[in-house]
């Protein structure tokens, strides 16, 4: 009795690992549709790998996400329309390169802005070194005021 339900839950066991995969039918496209197609692609972002285009990711999201595209090419959309289909959908993180408005100004000028305080920061250190190096200069040096230093020293 105990190997049958050891063997009933292992049976559970790999029944919930299981994943279930249905065939979709294949689309077929045109040459002109195929080239659009792998024009666009290499422009959208996987959504699960995130530092790969959806041409190249295998993810099972990804394959889900060209056949949608696939059959939005095929429907006759444009690749404008497509790109708006999806961002509507999942925002302008799909996009390689979002488009530069109010709400991604940040993104796009936040590098160059980083580089410029960078820079600042890199200039005032350099400024503030040159007047250390000034100070410590013993010709700059009040000799009335060294003199009195050496004569209290005595």
């Amino acid at each position: 009795m105990k190997r049958l339900v050891a063997a009933l839950f292992a049976g559970l066991l790999l029944a919930a690992h299981a994943q279930v995969t249905v065939e979709k039918p294949e689309i077929p496209l045109d040459a002109a549709q195929e080239a659009r197609l792998a024009e666009l692609l290499p422009d959208l972002r996987c959504l699960v790998c995130q530092n790969e285009s959806l041409a190249e990711s295998r993810a099972p999201l990804a394959l889900d996400l060209k056949y949608e595209v696939r059959e939005l090419v095929a429907s006759g959309k444009s690749p404008t329309e497509i790109k708006r289909y999806l961002t509507d959908r999942y925002g302008d993180f799909v996009l390689f390169r979002p488009p530069f408005d109010a709400r991604t100004w940040l993104l796009w000028l936040g590098p160059f802005a980083l580089v410029l305080v960078a820079l600042l920061v890199l200039l005032r250190q350099i400024r503030g070194g040159k007047r250390e190096l000034a100070a410590a200069n013993p010709k700059a040096v009040d000799k009335a005021a060294l003199k009195k230093l050496l004569e209290e020293a005595k």
